[in-house]
């Protein structure tokens, strides 16, 4: 009789726990806003702060590409949690992978997803940010490798059996060694680009159920958009449309406008804040203003 050979490898999935996100990747602009190819490099400064983003023959890793990330991030946060060695080789199957981002496991979906692998091995960022109490002067990927492991049937077609990655030191050392990570909404993948960065800014900014508050051309740069005067027109545009439906899984977002006094006389400046506050902090206070 003949016997079925069985997988001589182990996944690291199916994922049962939570999807995490770490906070260092969530809190910079470490990724294209838009699904149109970006070609040119990316840089983002504040304060001591400084990430150059070169972009791949097909473009910088997107935010959609980063749903990959956030995955991976999640089955190691799993294994640390259950007391497990945490490899920086990590196998998956696709199809978990989609279950997870609600993404429908067609036959685009693989194309997209190999694309995605492509530009995440393939995007080259330079930054002075430390993790794990580490740094480096030289230029790294996402992933070190990205393989799309697969079997061909008796018609000849190809059957994916895993994806095998090795997430780069760096990430390695910010999801084990900083452990600075959070569960994630699992509506954030219904989000377009602007709300996900909404979205892990307010995640990892208003602990313990409270709020915190930013200047727009602050807020641009943090998420990623453009601060010339054209792009800030379109960011307000945006950020006044998500204070209007309000969007975001556990929190909301408001804007108001501050008139700064000008000096030596000159006319004053508005200057627009985003204020975000926990959904359940908000319920709070207004069951104590109805008391």
């Amino acid at each position: 009789m003949l016997m079925k050979q069985p997988d001589l490898f182990e996944l690291d999935s199916p994922l049962y726990a939570d999807l995490q996100g770490e906070r260092t990747v969530a809190e910079f602009p470490f990724f294209a806003l838009s699904k149109k190819a970006q070609m040119t490099p990316m840089v983002f400064e504040n304060g001591d702060a400084r990430i150059e983003i070169n972009p791949s023959k097909t473009g910088v890793a997107t935010i959609y590409d980063k749903e990959i990330l956030l995955y991976i991030a999640s089955l190691m946060a799993e294994r640390m949690e259950k007391g497990e060695r945490v490899d920086r080789v990590m196998s998956f199957t696709a199809n978990d992978l989609f279950r997870v981002t609600s993404t429908n496991s067609s036959a685009r979906s693989y194309v997209s997803l190999k694309a995605s692998l492509a530009r995440l091995q393939g995007t080259q960022i330079i930054t002075n940010i430390e993790t794990g109490g580490e740094g480096s002067d030289s230029a790294f990927s996402w992933l070190l490798k990205a393989d799309i492991k697969y079997v061909k049937t008796a018609d000849g077609a190809r059957r994916v059996k895993r994806i095998e990655v090795m997430v780069c030191d760096w990430l390695y050392r910010a999801i084990l060694v900083d452990r600075r990570i959070a569960a994630y909404h699992h509506d954030f993948f219904t989000l377009g680009p602007i709300e996900r960065r909404l979205y892990e800014l307010a995640k990892f900014n208003c602990v313990d159920d409270g709020g915190f508050e930013i200047d727009m051309e602050a807020l641009a740069t943090r998420v990623g958009c453009a601060t010339d005067k054209r792009g800030l027109e379109y960011f307000k545009k945006q950020l006044r449309e998500v204070a209007e439906d309000q969007p975001l899984p556990e929190y909301e977002i408001r804007l108001s406008e501050q008139k700064m006094t000008s000096p030596k006389g000159g006319r004053p400046r508005i200057k627009t804040m985003i204020h975000f506050q926990s959904r359940g902090t908000l319920r709070l206070v207004s069951a104590k203003a109805a008391s």
